[in-house]
């Protein structure tokens, strides 16, 4: 039986529209991704990009469609700031953001490199601002206040942050967002800065700050494993923008992963994700990037590991070689990776060879042999 053309469709998943008010706010269909591989990556412990690597990775995400690249704080080195001026020269289509501290002298010099938007960040827990800046959240307020209204005189974007925005307290966090809306911000950004935000948390807080004008931007981190799920529960609640990073490199455990986001999207709505980012560039951008900072793809990583789509025990064979969808949500021919079915060792069983199934598209599958340590693949 072949697929049908909705993947949506053969699993009752991503165009159901219960009638919920949240239902009419979800943003599954309808986001942007920010890539922050060449900010949030290079803070991964092995990654230290020269600018031909810098330039090379921006032209790939590019290529792959991301809507916003960005780009380390232009204050941070001088280096820093002569790599993202020659970026910002480039002509991409993605929009370039710098990532700056909430303060005048960044600010100042990141405008000058020639970005379309600056992401201001200030940390607002109060377990954050004692060990790290001091500061109060009075004085935050007014610090936004003069750094959001410099931006906006030279025309560009600007996202205002809360760094660390689950451990802030809640009264502060609506307040200070209010304010940055009233100012005239593109987005409002959360951030989930060690990972300890559940989906359930994260749906509540983006449903609760919807009383923004603004878009809503989130950047989860990974260390307690929800960094995929935290960024569909947003967009669920509404929010329009996320953050991700190549194979999800980043501080600690890093954030959500570019792979692991458009996995998780392309379930809930399969024709947008197809037809709004080139999914068969995948790899290459994972490989390139598993090269610049010395690491292998995992084995099971999202849609490009080596056992993404790999098949072994009979039961499953059967009916993958019949209609590959029984055992895969995801397609492997729309991301330009193939499918392995592993034959001829003791978990096969009589189902696994039965007459009438090895009718399949030999196209996306490679069919594999055991013979006792070894093994061939059949083509």
């Amino acid at each position: 039986m072949p697929p049908s053309a909705d993947i949506s469709e053969d699993f009752g998943l991503g165009h159901s529209k219960p009638s919920t008010k949240s239902a009419d706010l979800s943003h599954v269909s309808n986001f942007s991704i920010i890539d922050t591989t060449l900010r949030e990556g290079e803070q991964f412990d092995s990654a230290v990009f020269d600018r031909k690597t810098k330039i090379a990775l921006a032209k790939m995400l590019d290529g792959f469609g991301v809507e916003y690249i960005e780009v380390t704080s232009p204050a941070a080195s001088k280096q820093s700031r002569l790599d993202y001026k020659a970026i910002c020269k480039l002509g991409l289509k993605a929009k370039v953001l710098a990532h700056v501290r909430c303060h005048m002298n960044d600010v100042r010099i990141a405008v000058e490199t020639g970005v379309d938007g600056l992401n201001v960040v200030f940390g607002t827990s109060a377990v954050l601002r004692e060990p790290s800046h001091g500061k109060s959240m009075d004085y935050i307020m007014r610090q936004a206040e003069e750094v959001i209204t410099f931006i906006k005189s030279k025309g560009l974007e600007v996202r205002f942050s809360s760094e660390d925005s689950f451990r802030t307290d809640r009264s502060d966090l609506l307040a200070l967002y209010k304010l940055v809306d009233k100012l005239g911000v593109n987005r409002v950004g959360v951030a989930d800065t060690v990972g300890c935000a559940s989906p359930r948390q994260v749906y509540d807080l983006v449903l609760s700050r919807l009383t923004v004008s603004c878009d809503i931007e989130c950047h989860f981190h990974n260390d307690t494993g929800c960094a995929v799920a935290n960024a569909h529960a947003a967009l669920e609640a509404g929010a329009t923008h996320i953050d991700t990073t190549v194979l999800g490199i980043g501080e600690r455990n890093g954030i959500t992963p570019l792979g692991g986001l458009c996995a998780r999207t392309y379930v809930a709505d399969r024709d947008y994700v197809v037809n709004k980012y080139r999914l068969t560039g995948l790899r290459v951008l994972e490989d390139f990037v598993a090269g610049a900072v010395n690491v292998q793809v995992p084995f099971n990583n999202y849609i490009t590991g080596s056992c993404a789509f790999t098949h072994k025990a009979g039961i499953h064979t059967k009916a993958v070689l019949n209609n590959p969808d029984t055992y895969e949500i995801l397609r492997p021919q729309d991301f330009g990776v193939e499918r392995r079915v592993s034959l001829a060792h003791r978990l096969t069983g009589p189902s696994g060879t039965a007459p009438g199934s090895l009718v399949l598209n030999f196209r996306t599958t490679k069919l594999r042999t055991s013979r006792s340590r070894s093994s061939a693949w059949l083509t």
